[in-house]
């Protein structure tokens, strides 16, 4: 059997790679890998799909013997918040992030609001295998009444991190992409005084993510330019993540935020040994940018799990990923986009100057480029002689690299692609050598797929 769990969870397409059954089967084998009888926390996102899901997992969890209780439409971060301030056994997040759609997927964290470990994972695993044959729904009914007040205390938690601080005298847009922001970005940003556009705001579960959000920061781009702002934030379909724009609509990414945030960390001195974690995708520019200033930075395989294994190896305070997933010490290293939103807000109005001034402080990013090539199908189901063949073709290319040069390879974990990306100083080097590596990569998979 091979692994349902990729770099973020169980994630595919709803009815595909991501069935009731398979749902079920999650949630009986969670109830059952848990020593603990506390209840196990539920949430999701937008997605039509979610329903269903949410469903079939609890009713697993109940025929584990095991009882749930669900937060109904949140967030992702409010889920690891909600576990330790409500003593849960364990957490689910119903989502597929960033991801269109047709997509869901499955997170689970443990009674301490982390992502379970690939052990857990692997228990997980084996109790849906050994319990495959016998294992069938049942037809009673549930109750999934959401316990909307539960929501109403991740609010209160988010604004109290601003320790007083208000946003008063900004004017700022928010593009909530149909997703989890939906459901209280606008809230808080109103309750800290600032003056809020949102769009993109109904719960929406046909739309999220689509030409939206993080991933797509058009609609926020003309809305800056229709509405003039301080600045925008754009959360992709879970709100674990953000991309900034300022005034101008130059973009502020997770390299940048990591960069600013950390160089304000430093000078308070509170950077572990001036340490920023972050993952293969980081800019070589910012790396290069931190390294002048006496920072070091520490590279991680693409994750957030990833991330947040090396801050607590590392000890260190600040990390996170260009996407705009970033962890602090401030909420237990939970990746959180509104958070790190009101956090980025705070400074600016405490330096009293505007994000356009202070991106303008920021590093010069090396021109990057990043290539997916469609598998057509997922490399976790190919067989394993392919896999390896597959892998030795990426090996070959990473071997390019030089102090104004990297490639970095990767099968993405949540969609059937393969990333290629390639940073230089030049920008034609860049796409020679993308479109290079890319074309020799396509050839030899094909041979090796067909």
């Amino acid at each position: 059997m091979q692994s349902i769990f990729g770099t973020d969870g169980i994630r595919g397409r709803f009815n595909k790679e991501i069935t009731y059954s398979l749902a079920y089967k999650v949630g009986y084998a969670l109830g059952l890998s848990l020593e603990n009888n506390n209840p196990i926390l539920i949430g999701r996102d937008t997605r039509i799909s979610g329903n269903i899901l949410l469903q079939a997992i609890g009713r697993g969890i109940n025929a584990s013997g095991k009882k749930f209780i669900n937060v109904g439409i949140c967030p992702t971060p409010a889920i690891p918040f909600l576990i330790k301030q409500e003593k849960m056994g364990s957490g689910i997040m119903i989502s597929a992030s960033h991801n269109p759609p047709e997509y869901n997927g499955i997170k689970i964290f443990d009674q301490n609001g982390h992502k379970i470990t690939k052990n857990h994972e692997n228990k997980i695993q084996k109790l849906i295998k050994d319990s495959n044959q016998n294992l069938s729904d049942t037809t009673n009914e549930i109750s999934l009444k959401p316990h909307k007040e539960l929501i109403d205390s991740y609010v209160q938690s988010l604004i109290q991190t601003m320790g007083g601080e208000d946003l008063s005298g900004m004017k700022i847009i928010l593009d909530t992409c149909y997703g989890s922001a939906t459901t209280c970005a606008k809230n808080i940003f109103q309750n800290l005084g600032a003056d809020v556009r949102v769009i993109n705001n109904s719960k929406n579960g046909l739309k999220i993510n689509l030409n939206c959000g993080s991933t797509n920061l058009l609609p926020l781009k003309k809305t800056l330019i229709d509405n003039p702002a301080d600045m925008g934030f754009s959360f992709d379909g879970d709100a674990d993540r953000v991309i900034g724009l300022d005034s101008m609509g130059n973009e502020l990414n997770g390299d940048h935020i990591l960069f600013l945030w950390g160089r304000e960390l430093k000078e308070q001195k509170v950077l572990t040994n001036n340490l920023i974690i972050s993952t293969e995708m980081a800019n070589m520019g910012f790396e290069k940018a931190w390294n002048k200033i006496g920072g070091i930075l520490y590279r991680t395989d693409v994750g957030d799990k990833f991330v947040y294994d090396a801050i607590k190896e590392q000890n260190a305070v600040l990390g996170g990923e260009q996407s705009g997933h970033i962890l602090s010490e401030i909420n237990n290293f939970s990746g959180d986009g509104i958070l790190t939103a009101i956090q980025i807000s705070k400074y600016c109005k405490k330096k009293k100057i505007t994000l356009n001034e202070w991106l303008k402080s920021s590093f010069e990013p090396f021109p990057q480029k990043l290539t997916n090539i469609n598998l057509d199908c997922n490399i976790n189901k190919i067989n394993q002689k392919s896999r390896d063949l597959i892998n030795q073709t990426i090996e070959k290319y990473h071997s390019i690299y030089s102090d104004n040069c990297r490639v970095y390879i990767r099968p993405s974990g949540t969609e059937p692609l393969i990333r290629v990306l390639v940073e230089a100083k030049n920008q034609k080097n860049v796409d020679c050598l993308s479109s290079e590596i890319t074309s020799k990569i396509c050839l030899e998979i094909n041979k090796i797929l067909n």
